[in-house]
């Protein structure tokens, strides 16, 4: 069996910067595993670990997404928010971007109260109850609603905890982290040279400044679960068929055996009834 190709190379993670780490002064030691050299004062990254270590995330990540499950994307950063949310929000994976919602893991219940909340505020602008509000009434709930819009953004569809978190900057999310670790849920995340490594699940050693970088990871990761994806469809059709095929047959066994019972004046009256 030939080997698969990697999800990313060495030329492709070298142009879009992803081995610059910050200044050494600045390093976490447990990050030494994955630092290859430092030049001009800063720490450059393995990029042969970071291959390895993407191909590992994006496996498990297209597992996950082909079991039917949610990955949650944290990125709050300037320069990651956009990315995230138009790569993330293309696969249909929830994301947050503005500020992470404390206790949106570990109080949950809450989240789901005021998602709750903003589509009664929905339903309730198409009913006719919405004309006879006042001005002013209607904008305070539009803000109302526009307030729970920032704060929920894309998690307003997830009906229970995601199976997993996937984090650009673990020192900029590390309330995020924390919760998700707290409950035991797996996290994945963009390593920089000045972040901790240890506790998250799946270290993908990167720049995690740069735009380019985490295009190019982000890219990565939502490709994997595109695949699982349409696995999962593929699977589902072909389990559909199958249950199709064995209604079919069993119909077919059914109308064999009641063929004998049916007398033939019966017939003659169904087929009457569809002439007309």
């Amino acid at each position: 069996k030939s080997k698969k190709m990697p999800r990313t190379n060495f030329q492709d993670l070298l142009d879009a910067g992803v081995h610059f780490g910050h200044l050494k002064r600045k390093w976490n030691p447990n990050m030494a595993p994955y630092i290859f050299m430092e030049k001009n004062g800063i720490h450059i990254i393995d990029l042969q670990k970071t291959i390895v270590k993407v191909d590992e995330a994006a496996l498990a990540i297209k597992q996950i997404a082909k079991s039917g499950r949610k990955i949650l994307f944290v990125a709050t950063k300037k320069q990651a928010k956009d990315i995230v949310a138009d790569l993330v929000g293309g696969v249909n994976m929830p994301y947050v971007t503005e500020r992470w919602p404390g206790g949106m893991l570990t109080n949950f219940p809450t989240i789901r109260k005021a998602v709750k909340k903003m589509i009664s505020i929905d339903k309730m602008t198409k009913d006719s109850a919405w004309d006879v509000l006042s001005k002013r009434e209607k904008l305070q709930i539009s803000r109302q609603r526009a307030k729970l819009e920032k704060m929920l953004g894309s998690i307003a569809d997830l009906t229970r905890l995601p199976a997993a978190l996937f984090i650009v900057d673990v020192l900029k999310e590390k309330i995020a982290v924390r919760e998700a670790q707290r409950l035991g849920i797996p996290v994945f995340a963009m390593v920089d040279t000045n972040s901790q490594p240890e506790g998250i699940d799946f270290v993908i050693p990167a720049n995690d400044d740069a735009s380019q970088s985490i295009s190019l990871i982000v890219q990565v990761m939502t490709d994997a679960i595109r695949e699982g994806l349409s696995e999962r469809k593929v699977e589902r059709e072909k389990e559909g068929d199958d249950k199709e095929t064995k209604v079919k047959a069993k119909k077919a066994k059914v109308a064999d055996d009641d063929l004998s019972a049916i007398d033939d004046d019966e017939d003659l009256d169904d087929d009457e009834d569809l002439d007309d």
